[in-house]
């Protein structure tokens, strides 16, 4: 602002020199300069705060600039990871497809149909059997809070049962595949701040949580499998914005073990966070 100070200058020369010739008819010209020069003196303290104020707001943009730079640096990264995972997604659900498709469904035996048919009797609103197919279906929203992968204390007594019936004599020669689904509505910020990066991410950790809570009710972890569609295999058609409760829920099924499922692998040890040999991992 030098140039605004050599005009505050000139003009109080000029001020001082009008003094020096004195006279009330220069009065007028005295006081207008002088009104002139306090004007120049302000609009000099404005410019030299609007400076200021641009030199702060530069420097405010270079340290956003080099944030957001970092920001897309690491969605970049974030990216290539999620495409690397959904390439070994791909390969889970189809390994998972092709097990699937060898599994024996129901119809159970007499003793575990009938006692599968009592318990969702009992918890009409959390499970419904399917006895074709040997199957119990749980609803998610009653086993777990939204985003969340921690079952329940309302849930755990209906677990409970169920872990009694499959330590049983009767249920001994069935294989338990534990597969978990949501609807499409994406998840939230918060949920995968506790880490479901996905839809995907959600229904396997809640298979996952499931067959850790019959696991430590004493079914053989070895004879359950665990995993997840995601929100690719919905009941019902999802609706426009993906919130569809019919659509969240675990399914449970009561398979006969196949010479291909079973495997020639030791029994894992009873560890309710052991996962069988030929169960893809889903959560690495």
């Amino acid at each position: 602002m030098k140039s605004g100070s050599k005009v505050v200058r000139w003009a109080a020369g000029v001020l001082a020199l009008a003094g020096v010739m004195g006279g009330c008819s220069n009065q007028q010209v005295v006081d207008a300069q002088r009104d002139e020069i306090r004007g120049l003196t302000d609009r000099n303290a404005q410019l030299v705060r609007q400076v200021q104020e641009l030199q702060n707001e530069g420097a405010l943009m270079a340290r956003q600039r080099s944030a957001g730079d970092s920001a897309v640096a690491e969605l970049q990264k974030q990216l290539a990871d999620a495409r690397g995972d959904s390439s070994k997604y791909r390969e889970a659900l189809a390994n998972f497809d092709k097990r699937f498709g060898e599994l024996q469904l129901g119809p159970l035996d007499p003793e575990t149909d009938a006692a599968l048919a009592a318990l969702a009797a009992q918890n009409p609103n959390l499970i419904s059997y399917d006895q074709a197919k040997g199957m119990l279906r749980f609803s998610s929203d009653l086993t777990f809070d939204s985003g969340s992968d921690a079952v329940k204390e309302g849930a755990k007594a209906s677990l409970a049962a169920l872990g009694k019936v499959l330590s049983g004599a009767s249920a001994a020669n069935y294989e338990v595949m534990i597969v978990g689904h949501t609807d499409s509505q994406p998840v939230s910020a918060a949920t995968v701040s506790r880490g479901h990066a996905s839809n995907m991410h959600l229904s396997c950790h809640r298979a996952i949580a499931v067959r850790k809570e019959l696991a430590a009710l004493g079914v053989p972890p070895e004879k359950m499998y665990a995993a997840g569609w995601g929100e690719y295999r919905p009941l019902v058609p999802n609706s426009s914005n993906g919130n569809t409760p019919q659509n969240r829920r675990v399914e449970i099924f009561l398979t006969r073990a196949s010479t291909a499922s079973l495997g020639t692998a030791a029994p894992a040890a009873a560890n309710p966070n052991t996962r069988p040999a030929d169960q893809p991992d889903f959560t690495k």
